[in-house]
């Protein structure tokens, strides 16, 4: 395990193109206010609020790769080997994300147990590799790092929690390698049903796809415009010294849902820096991904591998645009005795962000059941 300075480098900016000397993007001059020392800056500044003990550092896999990890303990605890004998939480988090994200939680989640948090790889600060082209191989990557990671750190079993992107990642973890996980916690996952069919209705001559959900926010159909041609994150990148202003316009959410932990752009900028740099992560969900609303290998037709004895907990924001009847699905394949599917009203595709205090609440509850 590698530790990270204690001094942040000095600020700069980083101008390189999309990937490959015959990229589209290859002529567009890409001189873009990022860098991964201003990446480091903004998430210090969002971790500075952390109450709890925090041990932030790299933890180097066998391919050299590193992999960004935050460990939280309760430091109020009056005997730590209390907090010790509790199954550790691990959070995963979704496309585009990193560990600032879970601000709202972290210091709730570690009152009684360890809790880990990690960049997934190509994401964040984290290392950011080559992806494999191919839906199963870039799969196995993502998941092949998460499990030398878990042995790097030291880890018996944990409960698992990923959110959306980190969701699908978490239950293709915990059908590999199910000795590992003692309770499957998924929210708002991504990419678990099959792409829907289009049905024509003669009658009234109209065309309409069979999904009951909101429909998605402007900043995904945004994303959506590109993702066919380029990676889902290059118009970012080519946005150069505008970028972050990108960001405000089609996440204001972000800002909103931390407003009152921080008066300025500190979430959209970390939103930014983690996105903004050379692409590797999204590669491999572009890999994976039909487009953004869909998987190539949809998690649906897998989830019967999970072990029926393993707990498994689905949560979705009631106004997601995540299909929630995925859920639904899950609970026939598998035993309902050890599948739950529930709701928080009045949250989004951020669960934990709309509603910090509900989620914070169930996951604390869904963990004390384990121990």
């Amino acid at each position: 395990m590698d530790p990270t300075p204690s001094t942040p480098a000095p600020a700069a900016f980083q101008s390189d193109c999309e990937t490959g000397p015959g990229s589209v993007w290859g002529w567009w001059p890409s001189w873009r206010p990022t860098s991964m020392s201003l990446l480091k800056a903004t998430e210090s500044k969002i971790l500075n609020c952390i109450q709890n003990n925090l041990w932030a550092r790299f933890v180097t896999l066998p391919s050299q790769d590193r992999i960004w990890t935050l460990t939280l303990t309760n430091k109020t605890v009056p005997k730590p080997a209390e907090q010790d004998s509790k199954m550790p939480l691990v959070m995963v988090h979704g496309f585009g994300g990193g560990v600032g994200l879970w601000i709202r939680n972290l210091d709730a989640l570690s009152r009684s147990r360890t809790v880990y948090a990690f960049d997934l790889l190509g994401f964040g600060r984290s290392s950011r590799p080559s992806f494999p082209s191919d839906a199963a191989k870039a799969e196995e990557h993502f998941v092949n790092s998460i499990e030398q990671w878990r042995q790097s750190v030291g880890l018996e079993n944990m409960i698992l929690l990923g959110h959306s992107l980190g969701g699908y990642l978490a239950t293709s973890y915990a059908i590999q390698h199910p000795s590992r996980v003692s309770h499957l916690i998924l929210v708002d996952p991504w990419g678990f049903p099959e792409r829907p069919q289009i049905q024509s209705h003669e009658n009234q001559g109209q065309t309409t796809e069979l999904v009951k959900r909101p429909s998605p926010p402007r900043w995904v159909k945004a994303i959506v415009s590109v993702v066919s041609l380029f990676n889902p994150l290059a118009v970012i990148r080519a946005a150069g010294p505008w970028g972050p202003g990108l960001v405000n316009r089609f996440r204001p959410d972000f800002k909103r849902k931390f407003e009152d932990l921080f008066d300025d752009d500190t979430m959209t900028q970390y939103i930014y820096h983690c996105n903004a740099q050379p692409p590797s992560g999204e590669v491999g969900f572009r890999a994976m991904s039909e487009s953004l609303g869909w998987a190539k290998r949809p998690m649906l037709q897998r989830i019967h591998l999970l072990p029926s004895s393993m707990p498994l907990t689905i949560l979705y924001g009631a106004q997601s645009w995540v299909d929630s009847s995925s859920g639904d699905k899950v609970v026939q394949v598998r035993s309902p005795a050890r599948t739950k599917v529930l709701l928080i009203n009045d949250a989004s595709h951020h669960v934990y962000a709309d509603q910090p205090e509900k989620f914070n609440r169930v996951i604390e509850n869904l963990c004390n059941s384990v121990n």
